[in-house]
């Protein structure tokens, strides 16, 4: 009988290193008919972090033209948090993907 031990090998990871698994989480909103840009990029620079009004405009008028955007991406427990808080400023969410 053979009385080395193995060490396992650890397989590198392929997704960000706060993300829990190889995939993110993603945040979408969805276009809807009731929320005006000013209102969805105001809820977007209060939600995600490092999002200006600015961008926030930007990021409306993709969801405007391409009917969704995602709008952060990463670990699940962020992910759920800031799905909540922009459904509570009233926007239309997609359910989280991965």
């Amino acid at each position: 009988m053979d009385s080395t031990t193995l060490t396992p090998t650890r397989k590198p990871r392929t997704g960000r290193p706060d993300s829990g698994s190889d995939e993110a989480w993603r945040v979408i909103v969805l276009n809807d008919n009731h929320n005006t840009f000013d209102g969805v990029a105001a809820a977007l620079a209060t939600v995600i972090p490092g999002v200006s009004f600015g961008q926030g405009l930007r990021i409306a008028d993709k969801i405007h033209n391409t009917g969704r955007a995602v709008v952060w991406a990463g670990h699940l427990e962020r992910a759920e948090l800031y799905w909540s808080q922009l459904r509570g400023h009233g926007l239309t969410m997609a359910p989280l993907e991965r």
